[in-house]
């Protein structure tokens, strides 16, 4: 059996090690177009920035590490340009001497991975406009910052890489500013959960301008400007962060079937419209864990995975992907950004009736020195409580509960099952009660009908007539510091003894600065006759988006 594998990186190169160790005597062979047949994508902008200093940590595999381990024909600077699926063969240019051959198969692994998108502007094939994909897109970006030694850059496009690009161009010494066509940073997150994000890389000295696009970049005598939809940034070069396309264009010819985006469609097997076929990685359609629709969601992990999966079923062993739920989480400096899932976006897109929570926990014993806070969102669906995503940010330990989550969506648990989860407890790794079973007994109040709730967005349409109390039950230091307007202040150590100055009748809405003392808050006045709802998240989180939806936009037209 000879089995003929398109690409390496992730998910090729799993299913060739996976494809030696099911069968010793199988005939492997792998093309790759590059120099490097296994590498760390998701380390490449570390070395950027200086947290991975040897390049040659990037390389996982080598052509020779993989022939001497696993017995594997590894042929770099190989690039397929057609395929034959009635032949059974695959056309392959060497690069070096530009000459062509025709490679045969019994079975063939297309993982050709993802490219960059070079939008069409004006100025993107600048010398001074970069992307980053591979090795070789990482040692050109590095070499110019070395000898050029620029002093800014304009990260477009504000996604994860175009995120963690611009945190190691700023540790590498540069002025960063980040254009992002939507109105925030991280497709994954919600505006309100991004909000923290966005005060966060400012702090940090990382200029954003959000809700804004490229149309342009043009050269100026010293660098560059980029002509954006509303103003004007002067840089001495750019990165090109804006999403990926499969790297599928071989593939038309080729009868193997692709969607509008030229995706590869397959089925839960890995296996392509041509039985022999199979394809794995960024290249393919996915099913959406959640919602079942089919997707584009480029991940690593998914990718190793599902290189597994074919080999096992190339290999005759029954093996099924069960879909991707979108599980990634960010380094930012010192921040952790998590996701999973579905934020309220796509939640409603897909048509769910959902609820959600906000929480505000700590990382673990607050009397353990060194507890950090982080912010907790959570969706589920109405009718089955299925946990539809989760967002989390936050600094120490979002990782792990996310990982939590994520977990208990893959394996159907609903939210209040959250509260039943045993997790590990000691002070100086969690708490008693861990932020994740937070989540569960929060959505179990508001479930049951404990606890009613209202939102941030929800606060500027409520009356000020005198139709509804609005309560503040924060202490009289955190109502210095800011409050909203039209409610009154009664601190919650107080309430019991003040109740009676609220008139009866007419519900009350609370805040205090996380939700939780307004929690208690309503349930005090519940019990003494008062219909209450709590601002969900609380002060804090209002006053985050508050701020980032009305802090006035960042444009310049000179960044030096």
């Amino acid at each position: 059996m000879k089995t003929l594998i398109i690409g390496g990186v992730a998910g090729g190169a799993t299913c060739a090690a996976r494809l030696r160790r099911l069968d010793e005597k199988a005939e492997i062979v792998i093309l790759e177009r590059g120099e490097f047949i296994s590498f760390a994508n998701c380390g490449l902008p570390y070395y950027i920035g200086g947290e991975i200093t040897d390049r040659t940590d990037l390389t996982l595999q080598t052509p020779e590490s993989f022939k001497a381990r696993f017995n594997i024909d590894v042929r770099t600077f190989s690039e397929a340009t057609a395929i034959d699926t009635q032949s059974k063969t695959v056309t392959v240019r060497n690069l070096k001497t530009g000459k062509e051959y025709a490679e045969s198969y019994d079975f063939l692994v297309l993982s050709p991975g993802a490219s960059p998108i070079l939008p069409n502007i004006e100025g993107s094939d600048n010398k001074k406009v970069f992307t980053l994909r591979n090795i070789p897109d990482t040692m050109k970006l590095k070499q110019y910052i070395d000898e050029s030694h620029p002093r800014s850059a304009v990260v477009v496009g504000g996604g994860y890489i175009g995120v963690e690009m611009a945190e190691n161009l700023a540790k590498a010494g540069l002025d960063v500013t980040i254009v992002e066509l939507s109105d925030h940073l991280i497709a994954p997150l919600d505006f309100d959960m991004a909000a923290d994000v966005h005060r966060y890389v400012k702090a940090q000295g990382i200029k954003l301008a959000p809700g804004n696009g490229v149309t342009a970049i043009k050269e100026n005598g010293k660098g560059l400007t980029i002509v954006l939809r509303k103003g004007s940034l002067e840089t001495d070069m750019a990165l090109l962060s804006v999403g990926v396309r499969p790297d599928t264009a071989f593939l038309k010819s080729s009868g193997i079937a692709t969607d509008g985006r030229g995706s590869i469609l397959v089925n839960e097997r890995m296996q392509t419209s041509i039985p022999d076929v199979y394809a794995v990685g960024d290249a393919v359609t996915v099913k959406n864990f959640v919602t079942g629709a089919s997707s584009f969601i480029p991940l690593a992990g998914p990718a190793n995975k599902q290189g597994r999966i074919a080999a096992d079923n190339i290999c005759g062993i029954p093996s099924e992907y069960k879909g991707t739920q979108g599980s990634s989480v960010l380094k930012l400096f010192d921040m952790t950004v998590a996701t999973t899932g579905l934020n309220e976006k796509s939640a409603s897109a897909a048509g769910y009736d959902y609820d959600k929570t906000y929480t505000y926990s700590a990382s673990h014993a607050s009397y353990y020195p060194d507890a950090s806070m982080m912010s907790v969102k959570v969706l589920w669906d109405k009718a089955t409580l299925k946990i539809l995503g989760a967002q989390i940010v936050g600094f120490d330990g979002v990782d792990k509960r996310m990982d939590v989550i994520a977990t208990a969506m893959r394996l159907g648990a609903k939210v209040t099952e959250l509260a039943e989860l045993e997790l590990c407890y000691a002070p100086p790794f969690g708490s008693a009660k861990d932020p994740v079973n937070m989540v569960g007994f929060v959505a179990e109040n508001v479930i049951t009908g404990k606890i009613g709730q209202f939102f941030w967005h929800d606060v500027e349409s409520l009356p000020r007539d005198g139709s509804v109390t609005l309560l503040d039950t924060r202490t009289n230091t955190e109502v210095a510091r800011g409050g909203i307007q039209g409610f009154m202040h009664i601190p919650l150590d107080s309430l019991r003894e003040r109740s009676g100055e609220l008139p009866k009748g007419k519900p009350v809405y609370v805040h205090c600065h996380s939700g939780l003392r307004s929690y208690i808050a309503c349930l005090i006045l519940a019990g003494n006759g008062f219909e209450c709802y709590n601002l969900a998240g609380g002060w804090r989180l209002y006053e985050s988006v508050i701020h980032e939806k009305t802090v006035p936009e960042y444009i310049c037209t000179e960044c030096k």
